[in-house]
């Protein structure tokens, strides 16, 4: 047969395969550069930015786990204004689509960081992280409070013209009604999930070896939490879904996308190896040629219950 198409689309971004980077795995991806050739994935999604530069928290900061690791970075980053004069001048010369993920903590922050990357071309869409305290209001976080996740994603909204992806934190009590609450506000596509809340102790100290004492669980230990929760999601909301866990392999990814996802973002497996997102959609393909599926599109949401 001939090469499979391998092409998706995600609010108006052409993907020439569904393997996206996961933000905060894969820097601003020239640090990748080297061990991948950045034009056979999907896109790129660069690590979260800010509107001031951020230190992160101290460490240690990183921990590995049983089937996968916890991390307490602190979203360190270098802000926005050097985003601009740095990163973005390689960014441009990259012919796959950067993906820019951001933070505030304030809905004012969000939208103040969503006009002014929507003034920058080589920016093809944005994913808002929603996993962060709101500060004006008792430090609730936007991500697990419907109305505090409308406010913010409709705030982004108003302020680009660009593709909006809302990044979704499992850590609630019904993920579908957080899912609601962003396609309500316009979202263009959701993606899920973020980091599951854990932590890991020292027993000889008797301390926790995080020094934020908590931190974000990813890996192939969350793979069936966020297989199950890409599902529930893809079933109840019209905008496209990004799936996103433990995605280690091309039989993973194929499989969050039989759940419903159009496309995914590869995370942790980065920091195992380097090349594995082109990896991954090369495995992708050669599983398409091996059962005579001509376009990875027949597969999105074709799970059997």
């Amino acid at each position: 047969m001939n090469r499979p198409d391998l092409s998706v689309e995600i609010a108006g971004i052409k993907l020439r395969n569904p393997v996206m980077t996961a933000s905060g795995t894969f820097g601003y991806g020239e640090e990748f550069a080297a061990y991948v050739n950045l034009e056979k994935i999907g896109a790129i999604i660069t690590k979260g930015l800010s509107l001031k530069p951020k230190a992160g928290n101290p460490t240690p900061r990183i921990q590995e786990t049983t089937g996968g690791m916890l991390n307490a970075i602190g979203l360190q980053n270098v802000g926005i204004d050097a985003f601009i004069e740095k990163k973005v001048p390689f960014l441009r010369t990259v012919n796959t689509p950067a993906i820019v993920n951001f933070f505030g903590n304030t809905v004012e922050e969000y939208a103040e960081l969503a006009e002014r990357l929507d003034k920058i071309p080589e920016v093809a869409g944005m994913e808002i992280n929603i996993s962060c305290p709101n500060v004006k209001h008792g430090g609730i976080v936007f991500g697990t409070e419907p109305k505090a996740a409308y406010s913010v994603v409709k705030a982004v909204r108003e302020a680009t013209i660009k593709p909006v992806i809302v990044k979704l934190s499992p850590n609630v009590t019904d993920i579908v009604e957080m899912a609601w609450a962003c396609a309500d506000a316009e979202a263009d596509a959701l993606s899920l999930i973020n980091t599951l809340t854990g932590m890991a102790i020292d027993l000889k100290s008797r301390r926790p070896i995080l020094a934020n004492v908590t931190g974000g669980l990813s890996g192939p230990a969350v793979k069936p939490v966020a297989l199950r929760m890409v599902w529930q999601v893809a079933k109840a909301v019209k905008i496209p879904v990004i799936g996103i866990g433990g995605i280690m392999s091309g039989t993973d990814a194929l499989e969050f996308m039989l759940a419903g996802a159009t496309a995914v973002q590869v995370g942790t497996a980065n920091f195992l190896d380097p090349a594995a997102s082109e990896r991954i959609a090369a495995e992708m393909e050669r599983y398409l040629v091996s059962n005579e599926i001509a376009d990875v599109k027949e597969l999105i949401g074709a799970l059997q219950v």
